[in-house]
């Protein structure tokens, strides 16, 4: 397990972070590491490399911040499975500074989730189909519980993600979750007029139904009407 990095740095504290940082990542490249796969321990890199450990603890934090790499106490780093933390951290950031408005959040996940569940609709098995049926139908018997129709709702998306067998688009679904739950509320309390609720939660039904009937076109109609839908409500609430 040999590791090659320059033994001329000659930079601040931060500079050498970074180095190590990248030469823990094109480690785990050029080794074909997978998640779970164990790193070197801070005491060997740190003799490779020629840093002190505090640098290469500092590069491993910097690595686990995003979400790139496991740390636990006593053990060895692993490499982590795909998550989408950081997106969405950075999605938040961007909201709260303003430089992302929520409608154009909302144009990105309709355009995403079009797309997703276009390929859950041909590619789901029976039980992700199972699955998303059952968060749509328990979005319904969740009515008067707006907190458990919301988590149901949430899940609903990300099973479709998921069920699209694209990781990527998991991911991002999966990243915009935290605003959406920002924003659910909003739209809820502004479907007050009667059966406005029930409806919005039928649609997810009918998207469900399409999915079971491996009918991808219908699924993809009844996705795109809910998005332009709830960004319809959201402007109207004033939010967007």
């Amino acid at each position: 397990m040999k590791l090659t990095m320059q033994a001329t740095l000659k930079k601040g504290n931060t500079d050498l972070v970074s180095e190590t940082i990248g030469v823990i990542t094109q480690h785990i490249r050029s080794h074909e590491l997978t998640p779970g796969d164990k790193l070197p321990s801070e005491l060997n890199l740190a003799k490779e490399l020629k840093v002190s450990r505090t640098v290469v603890r500092e590069a491993f934090r910097s690595l686990a911040a995003m979400r790139l790499i496991n740390l636990s106490v006593g053990k060895r780093a692993t490499v982590a499975n795909l998550d989408h933390g950081a997106m969405s951290l950075m999605i938040e950031h961007g909201v709260l500074t303003e430089q992302i408005s929520v409608q154009q959040i909302y144009d990105v996940r309709r355009t995403i989730e079009v797309r997703t569940v276009t390929l859950a609709s041909l590619r789901r098995t029976d039980a992700e189909a199972v699955s998303i049926r059952k968060h749509a139908l328990q979005m319904m018997a969740q009515i008067e519980n707006p907190e458990k129709a919301m988590m149901h709702d949430l899940a609903f998306h990300l099973e479709i993600a998921k069920a699209s067998k694209n990781p990527i688009f998991g991911m991002i679904v999966g990243a915009f979750q935290e605003v959406s739950r920002q924003s659910w509320f909003i739209g809820w309390r502004n479907r007050s007029a009667e059966g406005q609720r029930e409806e919005m939660i039928q649609t997810h039904i009918d998207i469900a139904d399409a999915i079971v009937l491996g009918d991808p076109l219908k699924a993809s109609e009844l996705m795109s009407a809910h998005f332009d839908n709830s960004v319809k409500v959201l402007i109207d609430a004033g939010l967007v």
